[in-house]
C-alpha cells in the first residue's frame, strides 16, 4: 500500500530571512507564537509542549537535521512517528517564503477524528499564520486549546462592522480571504457550501441571522458556529465560538482560526494578497465536500 504523500504548506513572510529564522529557532520567540513551553538547543534539540500542541503533555519532538535555514524533527503523534520539515528560502531582502512538509496527515483522520494526527494540516496553517504576523509585528491570532473543550475566541480587527459582516457573508468576499470556494445564503435556512453551492451536496445550514452583526450556522458532528459583531471606535470585536459536538472538533477550529488570521490581514493590510502559496485544492480533497 502506497503511503499518502506529506502534507505540505508554503507562505510568505514579509521579513528577512534572518528574522523568519530567528523567530523559528529561538526558544522565547517559540514561546510566543507556538507553544507555551518550547526548548532549543541547535543542533541537537528541538521542543515544544503544552496545551496549545496535539498531545502536548510532553515534548514528543526529536530533531535529526539541521540546515543553513532548515530544520526535520521527528514528532511522536498517537503512537506513530511522525517527520516535519520546515525551510526557509529567501524571495527578497524582505520576503521569505516558509515551506512545511508533514508526514502521516489524511483528511480521513480528519473526518473521522480516529486520530490527533488529523488536526496537523489546520494545526500548521494556524501556526504558519502566527508565525508570519510575529515577525512582521503584528497581533497573534489565539491558539487551539487541546486540553479544553470549549471553543471560543475574540479578535479585533481594524475595520468596521458593517466592512467585516460583508466579509463574513458575501460569497466571493469569502472565498477570498479564506483561500477556497464558500457558497453562502446570509438569510434564516440558508446553505453554508464548502466548495461552493454546486460541489457540496450537504451543505451546512444557517440557523439565526442578524443582519449587520451575528449569524448561526450548524455543521452538523462538528457542531454550531456562532459569530457576533461589535464595533467600538472604528474597530470591530469578532467573537466566536464552536459548540453543540459530542467530541471537540479540533481539526475544524484550527481551520477557523487560521482563516481569521487571514480575514483580519484582508481588513488591514491596505496592499493585501494571501500569505499561502497552494492551490487549496492540494490540501482540501475532494471527499471534503461529501463528507461537510
Amino acid at each position: 500500500m502506497t503511503a499518502p504523500a506529506p502534507l505540505t504548506l508554503r507562505a510568505r513572510a514579509a521579513a528577512p530571512v534572518k528574522n523568519v529564522w530567528h523567530a523559528l529557532t529561538d526558544a522565547a520567540e517559540l514561546r510566543v507564537w507556538l507553544a507555551d513551553q518550547a526548548e532549543v538547543e541547535l543542533p541537537d534539540r528541538y521542543e515544544f509542549r503544552g496545551p496549545q500542541v496535539p498531545e502536548g503533555d510532553a515534548p514528543h519532538q526529536r530533531l535529526r537535521e539541521v540546515g543553513e535555514h532548515s530544520l526535520r524533527f521527528d514528532w511522536l503523534l498517537d503512537g506513530e512517528q511522525t517527520s516535519t520539515e520546515i525551510t526557509l528560502t529567501e524571495e527578497s531582502t524582505d520576503s521569505t517564503i516558509v515551506t512545511l512538509t508533514q508526514s502521516h496527515w489524511t483528511f480521513q483522520d480528519v473526518i473521522t477524528g480516529a486520530s490527533i494526527r488529523g488536526v496537523l494540516q489546520t494545526y500548521w496553517s494556524l501556526a504558519i499564520a502566527n508565525l508570519v504576523d510575529h515577525v512582521e509585528g503584528r497581533p497573534l491570532t489565539p491558539k487551539v486549546d487541546f486540553t479544553s473543550a470549549t471553543m471560543r475566541a475574540e479578535v479585533v480587527v481594524d475595520a468596521t462592522p458593517e466592512a467585516l459582516y460583508e466579509s463574513l457573508t458575501d460569497s466571493a468576499k469569502v472565498s477570498e480571504w479564506f483561500g477556497y470556494p464558500l457558497g453562502i445564503e446570509p438569510e434564516v435556512g440558508g446553505r453554508f457550501a464548502m466548495g461552493g453551492f454546486e460541489n457540496d451536496p450537504n451543505p451546512a445550514k444557517v440557523l439565526d441571522l442578524t443582519p449587520g452583526r451575528a449569524m448561526t450556522v450548524d455543521w452538523g458532528p462538528a457542531g454550531v458556529v456562532s459569530w457576533e459583531l461589535e464595533g467600538s471606535g472604528g474597530k470591530t470585536k469578532l467573537s466566536f465560538v464552536q459548540s453543540g459536538f459530542d467530541r471537540p472538533p479540533y481539526a475544524a477550529w484550527g481551520g477557523w482560526l487560521s482563516g481569521l488570521a487571514e480575514l483580519r490581514r484582508y481588513h488591514e493590510l491596505p496592499d493585501w494578497r494571501p500569505i499561502w502559496l497552494y492551490d487549496p485544492t492540494e490540501v482540501v480533497p475532494p471527499e471534503a465536500h461529501a463528507e461537510s
